[in-house]
């Protein structure tokens, strides 16, 4: 039996805290492994508050903030994707190549809908 199986008949709130720890040890492991994470919890830092700031009700703040949570999100995928590409199949392969690309690309799209969400917001 893995670790894992060790849990799945838990309820309740014992359900609930080994969730928040196995959160809590994801957001440990990206912030140690993945620099990408770091610099984006960098621009999360800033930007939030920016949103705070300049958004001109709740719903701007709300989707200002969320686009800048979503790229932080989008990362954790990735990495959890190219993790288990990795693990799986160490040597070069195209399937591989194409997992982790379609990670990045995902990334991208992303940061790219926090700029067209922060762009129509701050120049209408």
């Amino acid at each position: 039996m893995n670790d894992a199986a060790g849990f799945k008949g838990k309820k309740g709130l014992t359900r609930l805290i080994n969730a928040l720890g196995y959160s809590r040890d994801g957001l440990r492991a990206a912030w140690k492994n993945e620099a990408a994470f770091r610099e984006e919890i960098l621009l999360a830092a800033i930007a939030i508050p920016l949103a705070l700031f300049l958004a001109k009700n709740g719903v701007d703040r709300a989707l200002m903030i969320g686009s800048i949570i979503l790229i932080l999100i989008v990362e954790i995928l990735n990495s959890a994707v190219e993790a288990v590409v990795d693990k799986a199949s160490p040597e070069k392969s195209e399937l591989a190549k194409r997992a982790k690309d379609m990670g990045s690309a995902a990334v991208l799209l992303s940061l790219l809908n926090a700029v067209a969400i922060w762009a129509c917001i701050l120049w209408p």
